[in-house]
């Protein structure tokens, strides 16, 4: 009895603990609303006040290349805002929008118990805001997520909805809340998406300028118009629940029909600031004031990088490019052929296969691992655990130099090089010099079979350029205000050292020799130039890497679907547009050799240093898995697609078939004496 009379005194005690704590937090937060309440503008300043923040952003030289946000439109007064523009933001965003005091513990609740059914996944609540709560945000405050930010939301939310009416809240937030595009406010969405002003908006174009908010850049209209659609048809959908339209309205309102104001050219450069502009983000705090952006980019060498994809690229390919000055500074970015058909950047977002340009790192592994260019290894055939890769041309060389079977691309080589330096060695290597994406230790993975990035695979030949030193590609040299305030500016990291001196050496004399009498011929520039080929299954990506003169630039070329390209090899076109860009790009640059000199391989061959190997990259030896693929007469002899030639003779070290070579280099063949 005496322990049941403890706990009820207990419980009473905790009751009234309770009861003052809440009556206490009740009297702050009225207290803290009150004050807020004092301290907000009156609505005739709040209107006034800028709506969004200017961008500018400049090239290395100085030029603003971009403006960005805030377009305004005109102010519309609630009474001139269409009720269909009206009723779907409710309805989306808000639907107890009328009933709440700015914060709605409905919404809350549900909110709540998502986290708890979310927790340890790193997702944040949920759909917790209101449309005071966003006004609030979008004026006073920013978007960094904090619960000492979401609390002066909320405190905010409460006071604004004691100080102004529902409908003064509704037409700051509508004219006031971004869409997209730089557009800010209803008036402006309406002008950019559709050509006309906000007051004669009809319901489906109210739809879907109401589906903008939770997602700007993915639903904008001009950039994904099928998403835009799909997020609208869900805004109706949300419409006819609400009973703001019937179902008669919804059927009627045909989003299909839509018609979308045509977009301004864009050029190539916006590959590169839309890269480069979300990282403002991760490098400043979120000022309300005008932005100048600084960034690395230089205007010539973006439009030679752009011609020389466009004159380059095979037809129906895709292309890409990426050049870093010896820093990791983005001169040149190009994601693709034509910006406005295709915002994709396939030079930062884009994954697939680098070929033999992978290679780079199975030997960046087998020189740490004690190779040297002139160690010799035995080209013949190698099979590991039933994988059995093969040269381009099914042949073997026998005894032959790390240098030339690096020259010349020899699968079997760095096939044995990967099973004795170890696949797991090669694969953090790869990631050490920054590849970002999933790394195999399948044994086909020293052939190129792990997807990487364009933006990757350059930074990864950057650091070699730069002596075993990491290199980050940046975009932003430095931020200010609009009068001068600086706000951040970069600075170079050069303490991460990946491999020492003498391996970044070494590499760099088998990417000179492959550059000089191997695969990469084609991109000779007329000073030292260093890099590498890839080329994957079937013709379906061509990359080109290398670098000279403080420049590293790498190419992709290949079909967005994965299709095979005719005639595709990275030493071809993309080993082309390398040399066409360089040799723009290092006009102005003084000669700089390498350490190393360029060494020729052992023993040349006649009359065409390449004939041995036939087309050294060509990879169609293997399928994506790396598993063998048949090579009929059609891929080995290109004279004779038939097969109904005389076979020749196999080539051996030291002797030549003629015939055998004519094919290989085209020419006509010689019949048989």
């Amino acid at each position: 009895m005496a322990k049941a009379q403890r706990v009820k005194i207990w419980l009473v005690r905790l009751l009234k603990i309770g009861v003052i704590s809440a009556v206490a937090g009740l009297i702050a937060l009225v207290a803290a609303v009150l004050v807020a309440m004092q301290s907000l503008p009156s609505f005739e300043s709040l209107k006034s006040s800028p709506n969004g923040q200017m961008i500018r952003v400049h090239a290395a030289d100085g030029t603003v290349i971009v403006s960005l946000g805030p377009s305004f439109g005109r102010w519309l007064s609630i009474d001139q805002i269409p009720h269909v523009m009206k009723d779907a933001m409710v309805s989306v965003e808000d639907k107890r929008f009328y009933y709440h005091p700015g914060v709605d513990p409905i919404g809350m609740a549900r909110a709540g118990w998502f986290a708890v059914q979310h927790r340890g996944t790193g997702r944040r609540l949920q759909g917790a805001s209101t449309i005071t709560q966003q006004l609030t945000r979008n004026i006073f405050l920013n978007n960094s997520y904090s619960f000492g930010r979401k609390a002066r939301e909320m405190i905010l939310a409460l006071a604004m909805e004691r100080k102004f009416s529902k409908d003064q809240i509704l037409e700051m937030y509508l004219n006031k809340v971004y869409f997209g595009g730089g557009a800010y406010g209803v008036d402006a969405a309406s002008r950019k998406f559709f050509g006309h002003p906000g007051t004669s908006l009809s319901l489906p174009e109210a739809a879907i300028i109401a589906g903008l908010v939770k997602a700007p850049s993915n639903y904008s209209p001009t950039a994904d118009a099928k998403a835009a659609i799909g997020r609208a048809s869900v805004v109706l959908d949300v419409m006819r629940k609400n009973g703001v339209i019937s179902q008669r309205e919804l059927e009627a309102a045909k989003l299909d029909h839509v018609s979308l104001a045509p977009e301004a050219p864009q050029n190539s450069v916006r590959y590169f600031t839309d890269w480069a502009l979300p990282q403002l983000d991760m490098l400043i705090d979120e000022p309300i004031e005008p932005l100048e952006v600084y960034t690395t980019i230089d205007l010539n060498m973006q439009r030679a990088a752009t011609q020389s994809l466009t004159r380059n690229a095979p037809k129906n390919a895709q292309a890409a490019l990426v050049a870093l000055d010896r820093d990791g500074a983005v001169r040149a970015m190009v994601g693709g052929l034509d910006y406005v058909s295709s915002n994709y950047n396939r030079a930062t977002t884009a994954v697939r296969q680098p070929g033999s340009a992978f290679k780079l790192f199975v030997y960046l592994a087998a020189l740490e691992g004690g190779y040297s260019p002139d160690t010799h290894v035995v080209d013949e055939p190698v099979e590991i655990d039933g994988w059995t890769p093969r040269n381009s041309n099914g042949k073997n060389a026998g005894e032959i130099d790390v240098r030339t079977a690096f020259a010349y691309s020899i699968n079997t080589v760095a096939a044995k090089l990967g099973q004795e330096v170890g696949f797991g060695t090669i694969a953090d290597m790869a990631r050490r010099f920054g590849i970002s994406t999933e790394v195999n230790t399948h044994p086909s993975m020293v052939l190129g079979s792990s997807d990487a990035r364009l933006i990757d695979m350059t930074r990864a030949f950057a650091s070699v350029a730069r002596k075993g030193i990491a290199v980050a590609p940046y975009g932003i040299t430095k931020v200010t205000t609009a009068d001068g305030r600086l706000l951040y500016t970069h600075k170079d990291d050069t303490s991460r050292v990946l491999v020492a001196p003498w391996v970044a050496a070494g590499i760099t004399d088998l990417l000179q020799t492959a550059v000089n009498i191997g695969t990469g011929r084609a991109a000779q520039i007329g000073r030292p130039v260093a890099g590498k080929t890839g080329t994957t299954t079937s013709n379906k990506d061509g990359w080109f890497l290398g670098f000279s003169s403080g420049i590293t630039t790498g190419v992709w070329m290949g079909n967005d679907k994965a299709k095979a390209i005719p005639g595709l090899q990275g030493g071809a076109a993309p080993a082309r547009a390398f040399a066409q860009f360089m040799r723009a790009a290092v006009a102005k640059r003084p000669v700089e050799q390498f350490e190393t000199e360029v060494t020729l391989p052992e023993w040349q061959l006649e009359p065409d240093n390449e004939a041995y190997y036939g087309n050294a990259d060509d990879v169609s030896y293997a399928d994506e898995d790396g598993n063998p693929l048949p090579n009929g007469p059609q891929d080995r002899y290109p004279n004779d697609p038939d097969g109904n030639l005389d076979p020749v003779d196999e080539p051996r070290q030291g002797k030549l078939d003629q015939r055998w070579i004519d094919d290989v280099l085209g020419r006509p063949r010689q019949p048989k004496p």
